[in-house]
């Protein structure tokens, strides 16, 4: 993704506890952190993973160059043995993550890193920055692909991205969220993505009038002729002139490609349906009517419930940046630690808000499915080591609520391990798909839900549970911590 070096992106405070762990002679103690997030985005039942690709370029291509040191030393705040070190400093330890474009849940261990402290500790920021934004703008695209209905949803969001990244990472994002095609040309080339798009308002001024601007275009361009209409009038110009144009496509046998027209102003409903009546009546019924105009899942949907003739949609701002939820509140924390005899002991963040206390321990993440249908049921969060039983009946229960309880029987049931092996003792084991492949992986992850997970607005509540080792663990630990 970059030609420069991510290694010193990360906050200061991550060096500085490097250097205080250093200085102990405690940075080689084996370390065991979680990444996830505590609330899904927006009114959201769900998030949709992403990022791994460039965490794992980023892991591998750690490096403090002789610059870096330089700059650390004119800091003032860093002793020479600290930064010696920083010389041939390497991620040596394991990760184990969810692959992209999985569905996941709050509270579930999406990433875990096992590694010396000191490594362990310095990859937070990056890891957060990554896949924070990644994970909200796949679960954004996906999200409106479903507002959608099916039909193609293309992304246009580039000149409203926070940055160069923010557009090419987005842009991948979006597409592995369902997203069928980008307008960012650097994104396709990056990632092997479809790149589409059509014409600007520029265009059709930059002529003497708005039929030769069609022609022209469509001279150019047969195969993909989606004219823009509403530069001066939709309904008495510019789909007028642009049947005018399609019949002269057809009588000279050049209109065999995807052609229709797009709309970017007005009201979307009222228009599509009056542009869909004219090119019907003119004998285009296949002719495509596409729409742009912030764009967003609430509006698509309100468009849909009216009854829009709009079957391709081009969202931009509103999904790049996220808009109504702009960020994921992503966390790194530490879990266990190991202790002076060589064990892992098991690490607790206490909270007088229940959901910000952490679950200790080094842990894996089980999905259950109905053996029936396939759709989710549940997740359950366990220790490292632990196995459910498809053949014995399963007890799930609230975290907190704790009188909720489901009981599966045996046999009803498949369980499957979300979290795979990416590092193992600092080598890369694990292999990116291809982005569309990752697109495929997760739309059949989205068919493991329920519709009910699905709805905009107050969906039903994924039951993510602990496993009775892991629910006692942590009762203990909140009670040693407490006094009790």
């Amino acid at each position: 993704m970059h030609d420069y070096n991510l290694t010193m992106m990360t906050d200061y405070y991550q060096l500085t506890m490097m250097q205080g762990h250093y200085l102990r002679g405690e940075h080689t103690k084996t370390a065991v952190f979680d990444m996830f997030f505590r609330k899904n985005p927006e009114t959201n039942a769900y998030a949709i993973t992403c990022g791994l690709d460039l965490v794992i370029e980023y892991i591998e291509a750690i490096r403090f160059s002789e610059e870096d040191i330089n700059f650390l030393r004119g800091m003032g705040s860093f002793r020479p043995e600290f930064l010696e070190y920083l010389r041939d400093f390497r991620f040596r330890g394991d990760v184990h993550a969810v692959p992209e474009g999985t569905v996941v849940f709050p509270h579930e261990p999406i990433l875990r890193v096992t590694a010396p402290l000191i490594e362990a500790q310095f990859l937070e920021t990056a890891l957060l920055n990554i896949i924070n934004h990644q994970t909200l703008i796949a679960t954004k695209a996906a999200r409106i692909c479903i507002s959608a209905e099916g039909d193609e949803v293309m992304e246009f969001g580039l000149r409203r991205a926070q940055g160069p990244d923010a557009g090419v990472l987005g842009a991948r994002a979006a597409i592995i969220g369902g997203c069928a095609a980008t307008s960012n040309v650097l994104a396709g080339k990056m990632f092997d993505i479809p790149v589409r798009g059509t014409h600007a308002h520029s265009w059709i001024m930059s002529f003497e009038s708005e039929p030769e601007a069609f022609r022209a275009y469509a001279k150019f361009y047969p195969a993909q002729c989606i004219l823009l209409v509403d530069t001066y009038n939709t309904l008495k110009s510019g789909v007028p002139n642009a049947i005018t144009v399609f019949k002269e496509m057809r009588a000279a046998g050049g209109l065999t490609g995807k052609y229709g027209i797009r709309l970017d102003s007005g009201d979307l409903a009222y228009l599509s349906k009056a542009a869909r009546v004219m090119l019907d009546e003119a004998g285009f019924p296949e002719a495509v009517i596409s729409a742009s105009s912030d764009l967003d899942e609430w509006l698509i949907k309100d468009l849909k419930h009216q009854g829009a003739k709009i079957t391709l949609w081009g969202v931009g701002t509103n999904l790049i940046t996220s808009k109504d939820c702009p960020s994921l509140g992503g966390v790194y924390k530490i879990s266990a630690m190991e202790d002076a005899h060589g064990g892992l002991v098991s690490k607790i963040k206490i909270s007088e808000d229940p959901e910000k206390i952490t679950n200790p321990g080094k842990k894996t993440l089980f999905r259950i499915y109905e053996r029936e249908s396939g759709k989710i049921k549940a997740d359950v969060i366990a220790l490292d080591g632990e196995r459910i039983n498809e053949g014995a009946d399963l007890t799930l229960f609230h975290p907190v609520a704790t009188w909720k309880k489901m009981v599966l029987a045996a046999g009803s049931f498949t369980v499957k391990e979300l979290l795979v092996p990416v590092f193992v003792k600092g080598r890369c084991v694990y292999v990116s798909p291809k982005v569309m492949d990752i697109q495929r992986h997760c739309r059949s992850e989205l068919a493991t839900l329920w519709v009910e997970y699905k709805r905009l607005l107050r969906p039903h509540i994924m039951p993510v549970d602990l496993s009775d080792g892991l629910y006692e663990l942590k009762t203990r630990l909140i009670g040693e911590m407490r006094g009790n």
